[in-house]
This record gives structure tokens, C-alpha cells and sequence, in this order.
């Protein structure tokens, strides 16, 4: 059963665990260089080895998408064309905006937005196919301008591919894993090298991304999933729902609810066991709620807010909508009590792909931004020029750099 605590029992709750992830990359970690050292070989002896690959490349033909894409049912092409329409909505309206401004007479400046060359977007297929997850990282990829978007997978999932074959303009790999990564952040024989990896995946393709960062752009580490849900009062049903949603996805998630009523967290606590009774996931969820999961009790919802700010969770959910105003780190914010997390995973727009173990004191979620280059841009007059050498070569004199403040002299004599 899941366990109720006061605020100041529940500090332990957060700590992330990174032993597990400093073990994975002992692991990796020559998975890691064997790749680098051999390519395609050693891929090909990986792949054999932890997905049963029997196949001659890693790309997935034309004919294989088409017959995915046929495959679909119209139920399931009309929610990725909804889910679709939302998400593109969504990340139109986070794209960085181009400009060029005169900030002073003769001195103009801008930017311009550029796209990266290449992207991998990494689908996990291990547990649950996540058919969500390629919109999420591929939407935003397509927008952004990326001429070549490569998408890999582990294993051949029809609604994967479906997915992929619907969105177009992708090109298709079955590889998982760290092997993977490093694959794509080295580049193969048959593998194209990535300027960024973006997507979740289990611990050794989190310890891979760590492990590659800097070889490679990634957008973060993910770790295992999480919830915080602030709520005084509420529907016991609902909130139990909501924390099992998030407790099915893995052995190692959390969902922690912070109340001030021991009355709602007793009722919530026995319905999240009425609801692991007939849940098909609750092999998964179980664990999750009894080792990582907790109902806090706090003397305030303020205390309630100052917690979650130093957990700064994944996703947040606030049944009171007043108390975002005091809200200072999350990945995603849930408002209202039907607002629930799962909306947020398949269809509402916003990227799922968010920031886990206290990232989102950085970052929100995977957007625009991660697949594009912001490039500033200054153009002078020579009476600006002029008009800004005393602070040019002043600056540079300070700092030693005689041939700076002769650079900008010079072409006023």
C-alpha cells in the first residue's frame, strides 16, 4: 500500500537515485567505445544479442512503413491525427522568432533561425510501443526545418511505424539501446551521424546520452518518470487514477500526492488499491507506488508549493489553479482537476518529452528550440561604428587585446 507521511518523513523522497545510472554507465561504456572502434560490426553483434535482430540493414524498407501505415485502424489514425494537430499548434507557438531591429542610429541587429542538419528521435518499443512519443519528437523536427530526420526504434512495431509513416519524411532504423546512441552519435556505415538525440528511454540509453553529451547534442538525461499532484480537496477516484497513470509506466516512476487532509489522502490511498485490483499494468504500477510513491501531508498548501519547488517535478498537477503563481519549477503543469496528466501525454500539444530528477529547475519540455540554431546578427554604419570606438577600444585595451581596439581604428584612419 502506498505510504502517507508528513513533510518532514518525506524528505528522502527527494533525493533522485543515481546509483542505478552510474551502474548502467559501467555498462555501457565499452558498449559505448566498441561502437566507435567498429560501427556496424559491433551494432550488428549488440542488436543480435539484446533485440533477436536477423535482419540485413537497420533501415526499414518503403514497404514496410506503407503496409504499417495500411495497417493502421481509422480509430487509431483519427487520434494520431488529432493528437497531431495539437502538438504542431503547440510548437508553432514556441518556434523563436526571426528579426532585425535598430537599437541605435546606423547599428542593426537580429537573428536569424536556422535548422540542424540531422536529428535522431529514440522510440522505446520495449515495454509499451510508444506511438505518442514519435509525434512528440518528430512534430517539432518537421517544423523546426530539419532536412533529415532519422527516427529508431528497437523493434518493429506496426503503430510505430505506422505513426512515422504517417508524418512522412522521416527515415526509419530498428536499434535500441545505448549501442544505439552511440551510434548515431558517431556515425556507421549505414548509420548517419546526428547533431542531436532527442527522445526517453530505459537507464543504459539515459547513461548513454550522459555518457555522449558533448559528442553529440542531446536535449537532457531522462530518469524515470514522475508526478506531484497538489490538491486540498479533490475526487479520491480521480486522484488515484492520475498517480496510477504515472506509476505503470515503470518499476522506478513515482506519483506523489502533497494534501493537508489526512481525510482525502486515507481515501486516496485505498482507492489506488481498489484500482491496482482490476489494473492490467499493476505488475508495474505495484512496485511503483509501494517504493518510490507517497501521500505527504502538509499544515499548508503553501508548504505543499515549497516542496514541489525543490522536487521541481516532471509533470505538476494543481487542482487549485490560483497556486501557480508560486510555482517556479516543473516540466508540465496539469491545471484543474480535469486536467488529467494522460491528456498531456497523448493529445492536448504540449511535448511530453519532459524533464525528470530536478532538471526542470533548467528546462521545460522538448520544443522548437532543441532542433533549430538561434544566429545573431550586427550590422554597423561607419558612423555607428564611429560612435561606438571609445567603448570598443577602451573595452578591449582593459582586457589586453590590442589588436581588438586596432581592428576598429583602423577604419577610421
Amino acid at each position: 500500500m502506498i505510504r502517507i507521511l508528513s513533510a518532514r518523513d518525506a524528505t528522502a523522497l527527494l533525493d533522485r537515485k543515481t546509483v542505478r545510472l552510474q551502474e548502467a554507465e559501467a555498462v555501457v561504456r565499452p558498449m559505448i567505445e566498441n561502437v566507435r572502434a567498429r560501427g556496424d560490426a559491433a551494432l550488428r553483434e549488440y542488436a543480435r544479442e539484446f533485440d533477436r535482430f536477423a535482419r540485413e540493414t537497420f533501415v526499414v524498407p518503403p514497404a514496410e512503413i506503407d503496409e504499417a501505415v495500411a495497417g493502421l485502424s481509422d480509430d487509431l489514425r483519427a487520434a494520431i491525427g488529432t493528437a497531431a494537430a495539437n502538438i504542431r499548434a503547440f510548437a508553432e507557438l514556441q518556434r523563436p522568432p526571426a528579426f532585425d531591429a535598430e537599437i541605435a542610429p546606423g547599428l542593426r541587429v537580429g537573428q536569424v533561425v536556422r535548422p540542424l542538419d540531422t536529428v535522431c528521435a529514440y522510440i522505446p518499443a520495449g515495454r509499451y510501443p510508444l506511438v505518442s512519443t514519435v509525434l512528440m519528437t518528430v512534430i517539432p523536427a518537421q517544423l523546426a526545418g530539419v532536412p533529415n530526420i532519422c527516427l529508431t526504434t528497437p523493434q518493429a512495431s506496426p503503430a510505430i511505424l505506422g505513426a512515422a509513416g504517417l508524418l512522412g519524411k522521416t527515415r526509419l532504423f530498428l536499434l535500441g539501446g545505448a549501442h544505439a546512441i552511440a551510434a548515431f552519435a558517431f556515425g556507421t556505415e549505414t548509420i548517419p551521424r546526428a547533431d542531436r538525440i532527442v527522445g526517453p528511454g530505459n537507464i543504459y540509453v539515459a547513461a548513454a546520452k550522459k555518457l555522449l553529451a558533448g559528442e553529440v547534442g542531446i536535449e537532457f538525461i531522462a530518469g524515470p518518470t514522475e508526478i506531484v499532484i497538489l490538491a486540498e480537496a479533490g475526487n479520491a477516484a480521480w486522484l488515484a487514477a492520475d498517480m496510477l497513470a504515472q506509476a505503470e509506466h515503470d518499476v522506478e516512476a513515482s506519483a506523489i500526492l502533497l494534501t493537508t487532509s489526512r481525510a482525502l489522502a486515507e481515501d486516496v490511498a485505498r482507492e489506488i488499491e481498489r484500482q491496482l485490483e482490476t489494473l492490467p499494468t499493476g505488475t508495474v504500477a505495484r512496485p511503483a507506488i509501494e517504493k518510490n510513491s507517497a501521500i505527504i501531508l502538509v499544515d499548508a498548501i503553501t508548504e505543499a508549493v515549497a516542496w514541489s519547488n525543490r522536487f521541481a517535478p516532471e509533470h505538476l498537477s494543481l487542482h487549485d489553479e490560483s497556486l501557480i503563481d508560486g510555482i517556479t519549477h516543473a516540466g508540465s503543469i496539469f491545471l484543474g482537476p480535469t486536467s488529467p496528466e494522460a491528456a498531456g501525454d497523448y493529445a492536448t500539444g504540449p511535448n511530453h518529452v519532459l524533464p525528470t530528477s530536478g532538471v526542470a529547475r533548467l528546462r521545460g519540455g522538448l520544443s522548437i528550440p532543441d532542433f533549430v540554431k538561434v544566429i545573431s546578427t550586427q550590422r554597423l554604419s561607419a558612423e555607428a561604428l564611429q560612435e561606438l570606438a571609445p567603448a570598443i577600444t577602451t573595452l578591449a585595451r582593459a582586457e589586453g587585446l590590442e589588436a581588438h581596439a586596432r581592428s576598429v581604428e583602423v577604419r577610421s584612419s
